[in-house]
């Protein structure tokens, strides 16, 4: 806030001098006080900009606990099977114990196999799932950026529908990427990447060749750390790891 000035009142006094003629007294005659009124300049408060309030985004989280830290994901609103089955699976507990049995460098972690609960070092995983599949979800804004969580589903030539595993997931680690690959990815899929996923994956990095293949639901909102950590594990033959890494899934709030 600027400082006022303050203008002080000044009183001044003046006496006139006493003449004596004739014994006779003349008034004193005093002059008329002049006072100066304050003048107060008008002051400009300074306005605080209010405070941003944090939008948070539509859609379900939930907490994925693992062996190297806590990923928190929102599952989208625009894939309303996938988020479902996926909610109705964490609140049945059917993820807890579960491995990341299938982990790989630059691409991806993956999870979910039933199978794995209880596998024994060495076992070959990634062929367990509940049983049905879910219908494909593709949505052009939904993309395979770094943190992206996504369905994962058998070969085309079994599974031309592309329909989603009942219960694998994977979550995006992947790398960045030029302009000229992102234009022969373009030029192999017959699609146009738009100028917000081409700065995506161009500074944070994904795999977007994978885009309109397998369904995205969702992504990770904390805990990218953590994912770069189980994805640069030690790996054995078939990119299992070496060490159990397990999870925990729970919706929260």
């Amino acid at each position: 806030m600027n400082k006022m000035k303050t203008l002080f009142t000044l009183a001044l006094f003046c006496f006139f001098a006493v003449n004596v003629h004739a014994q006779v007294k003349k008034p004193v005659v005093k002059k008329t006080t002049t006072t100066k009124t304050t003048v107060k300049k008008p002051t400009t408060a300074k306005t605080t900009p209010a405070a941003k309030k944090a939008v948070k985004l539509p859609g379900t989280r939930v907490k994925i606990t693992t062996d190297s830290g806590v990923i928190i994901v929102r599952l989208y609103d625009k894939t309303p099977l996938h988020r479902d089955n996926f909610i109705k699976l964490a609140n049945e507990h059917f993820f807890d114990s579960l491995l990341f049995h299938r982990v790989m460098n630059q691409f991806m972690i993956q999870g979910g196999d039933p199978q794995s609960k209880y596998a024994q070092p060495g076992q070959q995983l990634g062929m367990g799932d509940v049983g049905y599949t879910i219908p494909a979800e593709f949505d052009t804004s939904l993309y395979h950026k770094k943190g992206a969580l996504a369905a994962a589903r058998m070969p085309d030539n079994v599974n031309p529908a592309k329909a989603s595993s009942g219960c694998q997931y994977y979550i995006v680690q992947g790398k960045t990427w030029t302009d000229a690959d992102l234009n022969s990815m373009e030029m192999q899929q017959g699609r146009k990447y738009s100028t917000t996923q081409r700065n995506m994956y161009k500074t944070i990095g994904g795999t977007p060749f994978l885009d309109m293949n397998y369904t995205v639901f969702g992504e990770v909102e904390s805990g990218l750390g953590v994912v770069d950590k189980i994805a640069s594990v030690r790996t054995a033959p078939g990119d299992r790891p070496i060490g159990d890494l397990r999870m925990k899934i729970e919706v929260i709030k």
